[in-house]
């Protein structure tokens, strides 16, 4: 009796412990499928975020994109991908999570992206590398463009249009538009800019490759086609219109529309010329 006695003992002592490290797996799994590490590349402490809406393509990664990735990843790029196309960054979308995060954490033999002390990358924010990461993990959701603000006064355009710009024209344009030397042209009291609202309304509808001169100064690079809707576009302009030393003029969706119909559409975008790319199970 005393055997059974000592072997029953053991037994719950033995079990028990399985019991409780399956319930706590349980557990962990439960909640790390709501939490993710801050992204900290120094490896020093993290804090976890807990959302319960996955991040999708439309309402949080194209803006992301389209500040930090738009001047190698755009339209006009004919040897790598344009990930200003949902479709095109959804069939890339492993290989986006391995250089953003990845490679960045140290985990991943490539160069991280953005490109180290690039412009792009220092203005990448670790949050904006978290959403990257759970969109890709969360399975590459497209989602819904946002709804238009319903901004009525120039103040609350402006307003909007400095926010557009801080998210996506900031990164090569600065955020005190003075642009980098050699590089960005600068905004800031631009006689180019000044000179022709409808020129200026064309080159963000359109993009721009090739040597321009601003402030007397020259600049050889090229700016994407964004997939800014005509409002946006509007804001975005009328803000730098009335920020930086510039004429205060004011630019209306209805100017932007009527400029985007006069030009077609580029030709030898990636779509056509590029790697194709594969259809999203969640489009």
């Amino acid at each position: 009796m005393h055997i059974f006695q000592f072997l029953n003992q053991r037994r719950v002592r033995v079990i028990w412990p399985c019991v409780a490290a399956v319930t706590g797996c349980l557990v962990c799994a439960e909640a790390s499928a709501q939490s993710v590490p801050s992204a900290t590349p120094d490896g020093g402490a993290t804090i976890s975020t807990s959302t319960n809406q996955a991040p999708t393509y439309l309402g949080d990664i194209q803006p992301i994109f389209m500040g930090s990735c738009s001047r190698c990843h755009n339209q006009q790029s004919r040897f790598i991908y344009d990930w200003l196309d949902y479709r095109t960054a959804y069939a890339d979308r492993w290989e986006i999570k391995r250089r953003i995060w990845d490679s960045w954490k140290g985990t991943y033999y490539k160069e991280a992206m953005p490109v180290a002390n690039s412009p792009e990358s220092l203005a990448l924010t670790d949050q904006e590398r978290l959403t990257i990461l759970k969109w890709v993990d969360d399975g590459g959701l497209r989602g819904v463009t946002p709804p238009p603000g319903a901004a009525k006064s120039k103040a609350e355009r402006i307003e909007l249009g400095r926010r557009l710009f801080t998210s996506v024209c900031a990164a090569c344009h600065q955020p005190t538009g003075r642009g980098l030397p050699n590089v960005f042209p600068p905004l800031a009291g631009s006689d180019f800019l000044n000179a022709d609202k409808n020129r200026a309304i064309q080159t963000v509808i359109f993009g721009r490759q090739g040597e321009v001169v601003v402030n007397g100064l020259k600049f050889n690079n090229s700016m994407p086609s964004f997939p800014l809707t005509d409002q946006d576009i509007a804001n975005v302009l009328t803000f730098v219109y009335n920020s930086f030393g510039n004429s205060g003029l004011e630019v209306t969706p209805e100017e932007v529309k009527g400029l985007r119909s006069q030009h077609p559409t580029p030709s030898g975008s990636p779509a056509a010329s590029g790697p194709p790319a594969a259809k999203s199970d969640f489009e």
